[in-house]
């Protein structure tokens, strides 16, 4: 059997228990199937003395990861810490010019920093391997480097964070607003004391850049997404959805148009009975639309402590399982030297549609003023209903809900926009992107 593979762990909170504790249990599986043993060798952590019911007996302890990386008789530098900037982004780099291996769970870092640290582990001959990075569990990263070889990625998109899962989940199954749903996902640890990195969207922006890059091949682009979360997200809009059959879910998505490539996250309508629509709570997933294989649709934990670390001791098995010398797979599924600059598309049509929710003061001609502002920007309605909500104020108003047909995000704003000019709109209007099955 060949010597052991060496390893050393910074940041030892869920996941880097999660991980210390599995490697230990099953050394002897491990061993059997990677060829090797797999050795905790070096770790290092915020607090020392904290009990965090794992065995570090025998293990080397450092005070930051900036020292286990440069110092450590380690082959791979695990980077649990989190954080595009800092320890984590020192440490990785000080790992990768040592010419180590290196295993991240860190999507921000990879945001921000990919593109550079594979180039020094491609000079180097390391591998960097990052399948935790995006949707936990589901080996997304692989299949996008490795299994789908050959085929021409047309679009990428799926749910990536697993706190806006649950909170739109809770919202429709029980009836609650979107604070009180958001504040049981507190409660439960599905959202942090300070929610906004995932509610309002950027944690899925940082996964589907990486997701993009991998398959078109263009350098990444955290910076350059269309970004909208589910904070302006009522029960209203839930019970509207359902009523005209759809979900609403946050989607990330990516595609390749004849102008670049389109990089959105926001909330979309679904229709309720498709396969994504039924994905639920914590869980996330990931569609790929190809050329060869058609519509991919993988489904799994989006978080953690066991899915996370899961898929970073698959990325160390593989690193354990690989041959000094041997030809690597690109970090980012490209040489990183040949990846294209960012070409961002230009606005186009949107083939589902809008669905617009206006509350307005109940007025004669509101309901044609409406229809005529639409009609100006060249929208054509698929259907339009008003709601009465007098329940809601001693003021008696209407909803109105618009259903269009295909059209730009630009018309939409711009009706919207003269719409607010008319003296009756109560509130802010709901504006939310609707995507329908494609047809055969």
């Amino acid at each position: 059997m060949a010597d052991a593979l060496k390893i050393g762990i910074a940041g030892l909170g869920t996941v880097g228990a999660s991980l210390v504790r599995i490697i230990q249990q099953k050394s002897n599986e491990l061993a059997a199937t990677c060829g090797r043993p797999i050795n905790i060798t070096a770790v290092t952590a915020r607090d020392k003395n904290k009990d965090r019911g794992i065995n570090l007996g025998g293990i080397a302890w450092f005070d930051t990861p900036e020292e286990l990386a440069a110092k450590a008789d380690i082959d791979v530098f695990v980077e649990l810490v989190g954080g595009s900037e800092g320890a984590a982004k020192a440490s990785v780099k000080a790992a990768l010019d040592r010419g180590l291996h290196v295993v991240t769970a860190n999507k921000a870092l990879l945001a921000y920093h990919g593109v550079e640290f594979a180039k020094i582990a491609e000079e180097k001959g390391s591998l960097l391997n990052f399948e935790a990075a995006v949707a936990g569990g589901i080996p997304v990263i692989k299949a996008l480097r490795e299994s789908l070889t050959g085929n021409s990625i047309s679009r990428i998109y799926g749910i990536m964070n697993g706190t806006c899962n649950y909170i739109l989940t809770k919202m429709e199954k029980e009836g609650l607003s979107f604070a009180d749903c958001l504040a049981e996902a507190q409660r439960l640890g599905y959202a942090e004391a300070d929610p906004a990195f995932d509610i309002e969207g950027n944690d899925t922006a940082h996964k589907l850049s990486i997701l993009t890059t991998l398959a078109f091949g263009n350098q990444i682009a955290a910076d350059d997404i269309y970004l909208e979360g589910i904070t302006n997200i009522s029960i209203e809009d839930i019970r509207a959805a359902s009523d005209l059959g759809y979900r609403i879910k946050l989607l990330g998505v990516a595609q390749r148009t004849d102008t670049g490539i389109e990089q959105r996250v926001h909330p979309t309508m679904v229709p309720v009975d498709s396969v994504i629509a039924q994905v639920d709570g914590v869980t996330n997933a990931v569609a790929i639309e190809s050329d060869i294989l058609g519509e991919l649709l993988m489904v799994g934990p989006g978080a953690g402590g066991n899915a996370t670390a899961s898929s970073v001791l698959g990325d160390i098995a593989d690193i354990a399982k690989s041959q000094p010398g041997a030809q690597r797979v690109p970090v980012l599924g490209h040489p990183a030297k040949a990846l294209e600059p960012y070409r961002k598309a230009q606005m186009q049509s949107h083939e589902g549609g809008y669905f617009i929710r206006l509350t307005v003061l109940d007025r004669t001609g509101v309901f044609a003023s409406v229809a005529t502002r639409m009609a100006e920007n060249q929208i054509s309605l698929e259907s339009i209903v008003q709601r009465s909500q007098q329940h809601l104020s001693p003021s008696h108003h209407q909803t109105i809900i618009l259903v269009t047909h295909a059209t730009t995000e630009d018309s939409v704003r711009k009706a919207v926009a003269a719409i607010k000019g008319e003296g009756y709109l109560v509130g802010e209007p709901q504006v939310i992107r609707i995507e329908r099955p494609k047809e055969d």
